[in-house]
């Protein structure tokens, strides 16, 4: 079955995060939409503009269509990461997928989103230094790792391990090792 994951793009979004990200998902076979927070056509943190699939607010009303999704990406960047953290929104579709069980993804600066929304506790989490200050809870806490998971968060450091982030991601759905590898060598990435 294919695994069908949403991926947020706020402005100020970091573009390699996103894109990187979302070529890897779509090589493993995912299905993979993305929804502007605010609007369809969404700036990144360097200007480039990108139509996003759909506005969040037109899934929002379409329970069934949302409970279709397996997993939600939150790209960093800023200020995207802060314009998801402070989107109620985003809160209540995030918060959702998590206490579904649905896998919740987070990259760069965008973890501090996560434990701004309360669902990090006892996780171990990476994510870009600095960047905890960014959550409204003083106790996040970064590993330094390149990509984290623990339970159904699945966290990311930075820019460069978007193609780690994303097999990380395949293997929380449950894509086979194989496919991962099979992937990362054709488009020449150390795994």
């Amino acid at each position: 079955m294919t695994k069908k994951i949403l991926l947020l793009l706020a402005d100020g979004f970091e573009e390699v995060e996103a894109v990187g990200t979302h070529d890897v998902l779509k090589r493993l076979g995912c299905q993979v939409v993305t929804a502007g927070v605010e609007k369809r056509e969404v700036k990144s943190s360097a200007s480039l503009c990108i139509v996003a699939d759909v506005t969040l607010d037109s899934l929002l009303g379409d329970e069934a269509l949302l409970s279709s999704f397996d997993a939600v990406v939150l790209p960093g960047g800023l200020p995207g990461a802060t314009n998801l953290r402070d989107s109620g929104k985003v809160k209540k579709l995030v918060t959702d997928f998590c206490g579904k069980g649905r896998i919740v993804a987070a990259i760069c600066a965008a973890p501090a989103a996560l434990s701004s929304f309360g669902i990090l506790e006892g996780k171990t989490v990476t994510g870009y230094p600095g960047c905890e200050r960014l959550s409204s809870v003083s106790s996040l806490a970064f590993t330094g790792r390149r990509t984290e998971r623990s339970g159904n968060i699945v966290t990311g450091k930075g820019p460069g391990v978007s193609f780690e982030f994303a097999g990380e991601i395949g293997r929380a759905l449950g894509i086979d090792e194989e496919k991962i590898a099979a992937v990362f060598n054709g488009m020449f990435v150390k795994a």
